[in-house]
């Protein structure tokens, strides 16, 4: 000591109030074999998976809290050197002989304590203090898992098999009902200890399994008081701090009839040994509220902050009438107004945003109504003037057809009037047929026999003249074409695709029935017509076609 220069008598300071009470030549030699690096040192000590020591002179990277010290009952900072500290046992590098020979002896004792934890945990019998009880006392720093909820449920795991109790999430599950009321917590009633459980039967706060930094936001976001309780198992009274603090009835209660999320961990994990340094934790066990409150410099308006409330450091200030007192009568009057306020505007702005969303959605419903209205008026208007398009294309068809008709109708008229006029053979003697024509009329004529079919059906056509017409306003042409005798007419029909048709009617005999259907240049004798023949006129139901053209696949009988 006589010959160090001020810096290594601060580091050698410095890694003493970490390690606590220890060799000083010792550590001494551990800083010299590091250029006397108080951050390598620490890494050579710990594991390499420890959380790193941060050297006062370094620039700390540290969740800003506000500290709230006022009428905090918790005594004076100790030091760990200075009184009762965190007492961790040393032991170097696994490369080093001390490590390996201690490593050796010391699993008999891990064997037994293995044997005994398992039949303590199937009783349901506390686990006692003692030093090979310990399932790491031989290594001052656990291994740490990147997945803090595992540790932390691993560490409430560990906390039930030692206490001998169980989580009052599990105990009071189907016994006690909590819900948020705006309010004091000596509105609300609980049932406890739940009457399904055993009167003897412990029960542990419902430790949150999340990490510390999930704690802050859980404050931050839903203005809960939040209560960290961090413990080190090295330390003289971690078991009778677990066994009557934690267990505590009247002070699990009030955690629960309150609300509070309790967060904790042993500081042999990295998660915990964080929030300690968050927290300036010294002196274990140590436990400390936290919750959200108004900023004491910031401006009107400020967003409010999460604040250490109170920390409670050692086993005199972390007792459980110590805490129950302290809740009581200084903390939760204290804070509860704030929370109460916040709560009630929290929850005015989610009625507010479900206000929102509702007229959002109606909004949403009213216009997706009216704008399938809009889309079935422009469908039923598209529809009906389709309607209308159909209606009036259908009516000039109709129109069409019917002046077509009519135009066809006055040009058979007309050829009926020129046959007349200038196509009727003179009656001769030969073939005299009878021709009854449609309705009750009936014409008898004499017809040569070199007479054609052509001359009998000219004829009978010309029969459908209305009596009013004269005969001497008959056509002296053709309506079309150049017709002047029969065998011209026959050429013309001939040259048109109706055929048949072209006359509108057909010939045929009474009884027995035989049609004799019209056929160019065709004699009457050939045709199988007898003198005397009677001969009944059937009119060919007319269908007009898109080229002025008739079909003769229908016609009229007389009985028609």
């Amino acid at each position: 000591m006589d010959g160090l220069q001020g810096p290594q008598i601060e580091a050698l300071q410095q890694l003493q109030s970490i390690l606590g009470p220890h060799d000083t030549e010792f550590v001494v030699s551990v800083l010299e074999s590091v250029s006397w690096d108080v951050q390598k040192a620490t890494d050579l000590l710990f594991d390499s998976e420890a959380p790193k020591i941060i050297a006062p002179t370094q620039a700390t990277q540290m969740e800003q809290l506000e500290l709230d010290d006022n009428q905090n009952p918790s005594p004076p900072i100790r030091h760990p050197h200075r009184g009762q500290g965190v007492r961790t046992f040393i032991f170097l590098n696994p490369r080093s002989n001390w490590s390996f020979l201690w490593s050796l002896l010391t699993v008999p004792l891990h064997l037994v304590s293995g044997v005994l934890r398992f039949v303590f945990s199937v009783l349901r019998i506390p686990i006692p203090s003692l030093p090979f009880m310990t399932t790491n006392s031989y290594h001052s720093h656990r291994p740490t898992s990147p997945d803090s909820r595992s540790i932390t449920q691993r560490w409430v795991q560990q906390l039930e098999e030692e206490t001998g109790a169980c989580s009052s999430k599990r105990s009071m599950a189907n016994a006690v009902t909590t819900s948020f009321e705006v309010g004091p917590s000596t509105t609300r009633r609980h049932t406890y200890p739940p009457a399904a459980s055993d009167d003897n039967q412990k029960i542990l706060p419902d430790f949150f399994d999340g990490s510390y930094e999930e704690v802050l936001d859980i404050c931050q976001r839903e203005g809960r008081i939040a209560c960290v309780v961090l413990v080190s198992a090295e330390h003289d009274d971690d078991a009778d701090f677990k066994r009557s603090t934690l267990t505590d009835a009247a002070f699990v209660r009030i955690l629960l009839d309150n609300d509070f999320i309790v967060w904790g961990g042993d500081i042999r994990d990295k998660t915990a040994w964080d929030a300690s340094q968050k927290l300036q934790a010294t002196t274990y066990p140590f436990v400390a509220f936290l919750a959200l409150q108004p900023r004491r410099h910031g401006a009107p308006g400020s967003a409010p902050v999460v604040t250490i409330l109170s920390r409670h450091q050692g086993r005199a200030a972390a007792t459980a009438p110590v805490l129950i007192d302290h809740l009581n009568t200084q903390l939760l009057p204290r804070v509860t107004p704030f929370l109460v306020r916040f709560k009630t505007t929290l929850q005015d702005r989610d009625r507010d945003r479900r206000l929102r969303e509702e007229q959002d959605r109606a909004f949403r419903e009213t216009a997706r109504r009216d704008r399938e209205a809009i889309e079935m008026r422009v469908r039923q208007e598209k529809e009906e003037e389709e309607r209308v398009r159909k209606y009036a294309e259908d009516v000039k068809r109709k129109q069409e057809d019917s002046a077509r008709q009519k135009h066809q109708a006055g040009i058979r008229m007309e050829w009926r009037k020129f046959m007349r006029n200038r196509l009727l053979l003179p009656e001769a003697r030969g073939l005299r047929l009878a021709v009854k024509l449609p309705g009750n009329g009936r014409v008898v004529r004499s017809f040569p026999p070199s007479a054609t079919l052509t001359a009998l059906y000219a004829f009978a056509d010309s029969q459908l003249i209305p009596s009013t017409s004269r005969l001497e306003d008959d056509p002296s042409q053709a309506p079309e074409g150049v017709v002047d005798d029969i065998p011209q007419l026959d050429s013309y029909i001939q040259s048109r695709t109706a055929g048949h048709a072209w006359w509108g009617f057909t010939l045929a005999s009474a009884y027995p029935r035989r049609e004799f259907r019209w056929k160019a240049n065709a004699s009457l004798t050939e045709t199988g017509l007898r003198d005397g023949e009677q001969i009944v006129m059937e009119l060919i139901t007319r269908r007009g076609s898109a080229n002025g053209q008739i079909s003769d696949d229908e016609y009229e009988s007389e009985s028609d």
